[in-house]
Formats: structure tokens, sequence, C-alpha cells
């Protein structure tokens, strides 16, 4: 998937194509590899791609892009696109994106669906978004138990969903008692009780269960898909090996994220504010620990004396670059592992990258040398520290782009091994920085 990806994005940036020409460039391409690429162009191109794409293709490509990607995208619409793209909407597409829609457009896209999706909608709902109940697949072919093999035959000519293989059996109440695998109907004859096939010790899920746990179990049962179940027995639906990994691969994600402060939905190619705004909140944090530790390093002020000032504030410009290094590290890694970066798109992402660290270098440049030139009042300590501050965030945004691409290009992993050379790249030019402009303007 990741070679088809890249090679897609670097058709749609490098050559100037028709209409029919993209519509055939993305015709062999799955929805979740269209979202990857839509999330891998530019903005600007980004929409003019999605104006090329079949009015029926959209829905499926919408719901597989990330949370940002997808308010980017309807940022740019007008009502009655909107109206066009969530009228064929199904109860398991809106709860996939419905924490990253409006409440306005929930309810158009409630309005749009039928009785049965909107009933299938509310009682997802009644279960938390971390229990499997929230996440089950209501498509699956249920029989009665009493019924005979002929009956349950003629289930299997209609159109049988992806991930199965049993026919899920329930008793007069809709209570689950077990289940018959396609083969062995196929095999038996047609007068026999399905119930002499059943399954009864079929493993099955309770819906208030944890929903990472339940991607755990369907992996582990060596099952395509597990029913759940209420407290009472009741057959809900099922959760199948696809929604199992996507959780599973979901929850890697967002815990390799959320180590720089961010979460899975980030968009590559947010909008220089938007990313700016939602890194520098982190910054702030890491700035109450950088002083925290500058403090600290203050109770020797009597011994260090000439250059104490200095030595108090060295953390802070070490720490502030190597938090911004490791939040673009981060972002690029998670491209380079989805195939989203390609030469075509490096030097726009590259742009992108200097514009919001220069962005959030000059806003906490200013937050601390005005608080360094209270600290120690002294106007030109917190020039320079300033200014340190700018140049370290700068050469981390720089250092967080080319170290994890320059890593896969030499065939070692940007994952274990960037952070550490982003660690001294940061620091040396962080202190050499500071120290060396200390030295011109205050010694």
């Amino acid at each position: 998937m990741q070679n088809n990806v890249a090679e897609l994005v670097d058709t749609l940036i490098v050559e100037d194509l028709s209409e029919k020409d993209i519509n055939r460039a993305l015709s062999d391409l799955e929805p979740e590899e269209v979202a990857l690429a839509l999330e891998s162009l530019p903005l600007d191109q980004r929409m003019q791609v999605w104006d090329t794409i079949k009015e029926e293709e959209r829905l499926d490509i919408f719901v597989e892009l990330r949370g940002e990607a997808r308010a980017l995208i309807l940022r740019e619409l007008d009502e009655e696109r909107i109206d066009l793209l969530f009228k064929d909407m199904e109860a398991e597409d809106l709860l996939e994106i419905d924490d990253s829609l409006p409440d306005r457009l929930v309810d158009i896209a409630l309005k749009r669906m039928n009785k049965k999706q909107q009933e299938y909608y509310q009682q997802a709902n009644t279960y938390d978004d971390d229990e499997v109940g929230h996440w089950i697949n209501h498509d699956i072919l249920i029989a009665s138990q009493n019924i005979k093999v002929s009956e349950a035959l003629r289930l299997l000519k209609k159109e049988v969903s992806e991930y199965s293989d049993v026919i899920y059996l329930v008793n007069r109440t809709g209570r689950w008692v077990g289940c018959v695998k396609f083969h062995s109907l196929i095999a038996a004859q047609p007068h026999v009780p399905i119930s002499e096939l059943m399954i009864e010790d079929y493993p099955s899920l309770l819906a208030a269960t944890d929903v990472v746990k339940s991607a755990d179990a369907v992996e582990r049962s060596g099952h395509i898909a597990l029913p759940v179940l209420d407290d009472n027995q009741t057959l809900l639906g099922r959760f199948d090996i696809g929604s199992a990994m996507e959780i599973l691969r979901e929850t890697s994600e967002g815990q390799l994220m959320s180590t720089a402060g961010l979460n899975e939905e980030s968009d590559l190619f947010a909008p220089v504010k938007r990313s700016a705004r939602t890194r520098g909140l982190w910054l702030g944090i890491n700035l109450l620990t950088a002083f925290l530790a500058s403090a600290f390093i203050g109770i020797f002020e009597a011994t260090l004396q000439q250059v104490v000032a200095l030595a108090v504030l060295m953390p802070v410009v070490a720490s502030m670059g190597g938090i911004a290094g490791s939040q673009t590290l981060t972002l690029i890694v998670r491209g380079l592992a989805l195939g989203q970066i390609t030469r075509s798109n490096l030097f726009s992402l590259l742009d992108k990258e200097l514009r919001v660290g220069g962005l959030n270098g000059f806003v906490w440049a200013i937050v601390i040398g005005i608080i360094s030139a209270w600290w120690f009042e002294s106007f030109a300590l917190g020039c320079v520290i300033g200014m340190a501050i700018v140049v370290n965030i700068i050469m981390a945004a720089l250092s967080g782009v080319l170290i994890p691409v320059l890593l896969d290009k030499l065939k070692l992993d940007p994952a274990l091994s960037g952070s550490v050379i982003l660690t001294t790249v940061t620091d040396i030019v962080g202190f050499v920085a500071f120290l060396g402009l200390g030295t011109l303007f205050l010694i």
C-alpha cells in the first residue's frame, strides 16, 4: 500500500493531470489508500484532487481520513456539497467520524439515515467509545436455531459481507446460542437440523468490554469475527478482525504521537497556525519543567558567579529545541511508515515545518525573554535567550524533517535512532547559540 500511495502522490504533485487522468490514477486504489494520498498533499492540491473524485466514492474516502484532515475538507465545502456527501452514510460511518464533526453536521447525517441505521447509531451510543459495543458491525447473517440446513443455505445466496464465515444462531428471544460455519452447511444434507451443526462454545464478547482488550481477543481467537452480546446474552452484532486491527493500529499510533504532545488525528499538511497552536501548548507545558530544572541549577548561584545566569538558563534553550524537534520528528516518522513522504512533497513539508518552527520560536522567544529579563533584571539577557530560542527551534524543525528522511535512505530505523540524533543536534545548537551570543553581548 505504501508504494501505491507514494507513486500516486508523486504523480499528482509532479504532473498537471486532467480530471479523467486523476480518476484513472485513483481507480485501482482502496479508499484508505486514496485517503493517505490526500493527506500527503499540500492543502490547495488536496482540494483540487478531492473535487475530481466521483461523488459516490467520496464518503468512503472521507471516513478513512484523519480527523484533522476531515475538518479541513469540510471547511472548504458548502452546505449543498456536505448534504450530498452525507446522503448514503450508515451508522458505522458516522460513529467513526462523529467526534470530529460539529453537532450540526451530525444532525444532518442522522436525518439522511433510514430508521434502522438511526437505531443502530443510538444503540451504539449507549456504550462509551472505549467499549466494544460502540464499534460493532451489524452486517451479519442471523438465523433461528430451529431451521434446517436447506433454509440456512438460502441465506448464503444473499450478499455476504466481508469477514463472514459463520451464521449466528439465536433463540426465540434473540439470545445468542451459537453459530454454524459456512463449510459445515455446504457439506451437510439439506434436511439436517442446523442445531446439529451448531458450535455452542464459540467465543463471544460482552458489549461493555474494553475495545482494545476486545481487539486483542479477536486477534488471539483464530476467528475472523466474534459475536458481541449485551448483559442478557442478546446478540447485538459482531466485532471483526478488520476493526480489531484498526483499533490496535490507532492505539499504537496514538501512544507514539502522545510522546510528543500530538495525537493520531494530526494532519501532515495542517495549516501553519493550527499546527503551531497544537504544538505550542505542549511547548508551554515543557517550558514549566525546563524552568523548574533551571531553578535547581540556580541553587549553585554563589559558585557559578559570573556565568550564573547563562548556566541557569541553558536547560531552557536545550529543552525547548528538543521538544519542538521531537514533535516534527514524530510526524515525519509516521509519514515515512505510511509511505506519505516522497521526493515530490518533501520540500513543501520542509517549508511548512520551518514556518511552524519560526512562528512558535518567535512567540516563545518573547515569553521566555520577558521572564528571563525580569528574573535576572537584565534586558540584554532576555534578548540573548530569545534569539537563541528562535535559532534552536528553527534548527529543530529542520532536523526533525531531514534526520528521519536521511536515516530512512540509509536503511536505518528513524523511529529508534532519530530521537537520539535529534536531541544531540538541538543540544549542541542550543548551547552554542546561547553561550556564543552571551559571550558577545554579556561578557
